[in-house]
């Protein structure tokens, strides 16, 4: 069981996972993602497009050009086309990993470009999607303490490749930057972590109600930064990825050795 205290931290953490999945571009928004060719690359609602936009956007709104690593964008004529809301003619565009990406606007529409491996693809938010405003109220296991763990950050010497499986059926090559040690009814478990800018660590798990209450191919988790090598590991902040809520995401799953042998009932339960 939790205290009160806690209990309401973590249903306000809850309320606002929500709100940011239904928000204006949230994982709920998102309406295509296309694979961009070398070359040139039509954007617009006909189906003939490369990048097919919702219906309610232009038949042509403009042409992305790949050449190599560099991406151009070309608005059509009179259309009111924005790279980070600033009307362009042309724009070289950076991507969704790129330190400041460009981020395509017209209207209710939102694009950016997206690097996964050696793919470059467009991916599309439509803030008038109707699943916004539809999508039910998130499931989840009870709040539990016994689910909240003292942990040990140990950093590897320098970071170690780890091949990992992706939404989209390809391996993607992860870069863990140490292990996180925790103990559980006596016994030790270790999960393998990538630390991210903000110092924070990223961890993704599988337990043994995934594939029964749980998102099968793996839930995440984020922790505080660790201090001195010592860190809170609360499984009751463990959610779906957004691959849960969406086909136009891209999501990159746990590595075999994070998968725990008991069931972890903390956390976003999966609807399906």
């Amino acid at each position: 069981m939790a205290d009160k205290t806690y209990e309401n931290e973590v249903m306000a953490w809850r309320e606002a996972r929500y709100a940011a999945l239904t928000g204006e571009n949230g994982w709920v928004a998102l309406a295509g993602l296309y694979d961009l060719k070398e070359g040139r690359n039509l954007v617009g609602s006909t189906t003939m497009s490369e990048v097919v936009l919702p219906e309610q956007a232009p038949t042509y709104l403009g042409v992305v050009e790949v050449s190599g690593k560099t991406i151009r964008f070309q608005p059509a004529n009179g259309i009111n086309v924005k790279v980070n809301g600033r009307a362009v003619q042309k724009a070289t565009l950076k991507t969704a990993q790129d330190p400041k990406p460009s981020f395509i606007t017209w209207n209710h529409i939102r694009m950016v470009v997206h690097r996964h491996g050696d793919t470059l693809s467009m991916r599309i938010w439509d803030n008038d999607r109707s699943d916004r405003f539809t999508l039910p109220p998130l499931k989840w296991f009870p709040v539990n303490k016994k689910f909240k763990f003292n942990a040990t950050y140990t950093r590897y010497p320098k970071p170690k490749a780890s091949p990992q499986d992706d939404s989209t059926g390809d391996v993607i090559e992860e870069q863990l930057t140490g292990v996180l040690s925790f103990r559980y009814e006596g016994k030790t478990y270790k999960l393998d972590v990538t630390q991210t800018q903000s110092k924070k660590l990223f961890v993704k798990f599988r337990d043994g109600t995934s594939s029964k209450e749980s998102y099968p191919p793996s839930r995440y988790l984020y922790t505080d930064a660790p201090k001195q090598g010592k860190v809170i590991l609360d499984f009751n902040y463990a959610y779906s990825p957004p691959c849960a809520f969406t086909p136009y995401a891209t999501c990159v799953f746990a590595p075999p050795q994070n998968t725990l042998p008991f069931r972890v009932e903390a956390g976003e339960i999966y609807r399906g």
